[in-house]
């Protein structure tokens, strides 16, 4: 296994290469927002909050992908550890506007914003511009719903939204920019790079980074470091909270491990890579796994869902973690690996305690898979303060199945933020299990459910709210699958 210890990207249109040992004031934790506002000529990017919530850090990333061509898409810098950018494109908003005779030449996406006046402080805007030149890069006249999606992680208490979706709407027409007429060039920078690359291992006075492209090497580096922390999407360890833990620490970063970053099935199951994003899994889920579908499209912003992963939310076994419930009622197991074999665990065995999983030092998550059920109802909801970009005070994903006098054969009744972990509400289902799935039943499991978790109050919701609101979602549940 051959190693490299420097990393390698493109910035304004030129291949940039970074020796860790030879830059002192830059570590494998230091964040690309960091690395950018170190830069004299790239001050546009913003820290608002540093936890991905704003979108004021917002930047494009421009990869290669499987057609031989660039795609593109929003993150958010401050998550992204320096490092997680090599092979890549990083386009910033000074990249978008040109100079022709001393002359300055805006992007589409810029005159349009001066076009509608969506701008007013400013601070917020670049962000915004970056967000939408993404929309630019990946749609033709998108819909409302795309323009709205594309901007819920952008936050802003001054500039009204409709004046930013007439920007979207006037500017995203197909026309080419100077990225698609450098986009060969482009291509055969990015491939020089990835063409040279070989496991990335670097080491700093308190910083051990190590990423591969391949599952067979990440395995032996895992049983090699088994303190290592294993790093994927990186929307929930920031580099903040990795920054905060004891030295010398070591970091395995799998988020670009083709391997794993996939969706297939076959008759029997659906099988869902660690690596693969959000935003591309809810592409995939859309017609094949609406349930999820529903959940991901409040699941964080697109910026999130970019870099996020399925692995990821399942390995961090947040107690309000969107997507485990969901598993939960989907039945899903988990594939782990390592390099002296496989196993698979029922997720709800996999989640031991709060923030604890059943995963061994050696080993890695390689896949989720979730078994198809034509005739059971399964539905997922969240709870939070908005609808977009927000924690989940709680949530609930249920899965039932009747016979044909409609008495229940089969349920499942999941809920995240009730306790320390995701749990089933074991008492309620016995209740309801073999009886008539009608309203005066519901109710009386409505009394049970709500003296059946033990929940705590915080600055999201006091306990007493989180259980008539379980109640409350058992009762929509059922009224949902009597319509």
């Amino acid at each position: 296994m051959k190693n490299q210890s420097n990393i390698a990207f493109i910035l304004d249109d030129k291949i940039v290469t970074i020796d860790f040992s030879e830059e002192k004031n830059l570590k494998p934790t230091t964040s690309v927002l960091e690395y950018i506002r170190l830069l004299p000529t790239k001050k546009g990017v913003k820290e608002g909050c540093g936890q991905g919530d704003c979108g004021a850090c917002t930047i494009v990333l421009g990869e290669l992908n499987n057609e031989n061509d660039i795609s593109y898409k929003a993150v958010n810098s401050c998550l992204l550890l320096l490092p997680m950018i090599h092979g890549k494109q990083l386009i910033t908003i000074e990249n978008l506007a040109t100079k022709k005779d001393n002359n300055i030449i805006l992007h589409p996406v810029q005159q349009a914003v001066v076009d509608t006046n969506s701008s007013q402080c400013g601070y917020c805007t670049p962000g915004m511009v970056m967000s939408l030149f993404a929309l630019f890069k990946n749609y033709k006249n998108p819909s409302r719903e795309i323009i709205e999606d594309a901007l819920s992680g952008n936050l802003c208490r001054c500039t009204g939204y409709q004046p930013l979706i007439e920007t979207a709407q006037n500017s995203c027409k197909g026309q080419k920019d100077t990225f698609e007429k450098n986009k060969n060039q482009t291509i055969n920078l990015l491939k020089k790079i990835n063409q040279k690359t070989k496991t990335i291992s670097i080491h700093t006075e308190d910083v051990h980074y190590f990423r591969s492209t391949n599952l067979f090497d990440t395995l032996q580096i895992r049983k090699e470091n088994p303190d290592a922390i294993l790093l994927s999407g990186g929307t929930d360890s920031s580099h903040k909270k990795i920054s905060e833990k004891h030295k010398p620490l070591k970091i395995i970063d799998i988020s670009s491990i083709d391997d794993i970053q996939y969706f297939t099935e076959d008759n029997n199951n659906f099988y869902i890579g660690n690596g693969l994003n959000l935003e591309k899994l809810r592409t995939f889920a859309a017609s094949k796994l609406p349930v999820l579908e529903n959940i991901l499209k409040v699941f964080g912003s697109l910026q999130i869902r970019n870099l996020a992963t399925i692995g990821g939310n399942i390995g961090g076994a947040s107690p309000i973690g969107d997507l485990i419930p969901v598993l939960f009622a989907l039945k899903a197991k988990i594939k782990l690996q390592s390099n002296s074999g496989k196993r698979i665990t029922e997720i709800k065995d996999f989640i031991k305690s709060y923030r604890k999983t059943d995963i061994k030092t050696d080993e890695i998550i390689e896949s989720i898979i979730i078994p198809k059920s034509d005739k059971n109802i399964i539905k997922s909801y969240k709870i939070s303060k908005r609808k977009n970009l927000d924690i989940s005070t709680l949530s609930g994903a249920f899965n039932i199945l009747l016979d044909d006098k409609s008495f229940v054969k089969e349920i499942i009744l999941a809920f995240g933020g009730m306790a320390e972990i995701t749990k089933r509400a074991s008492k309620t289902e016995d209740f309801l299990l073999k009886k008539k799935w009608e309203r005066r039943n519901i109710y009386k499991a409505v009394e049970i459910l709500k003296n059946e978790f033990e929940p705590i109050s915080d600055a999201r919701s006091n306990k007493e709210f989180r259980r008539i609101a379980t109640g409350n979602l058992l009762i929509k549940f059922w009224s949902e699958t009597n319509e």
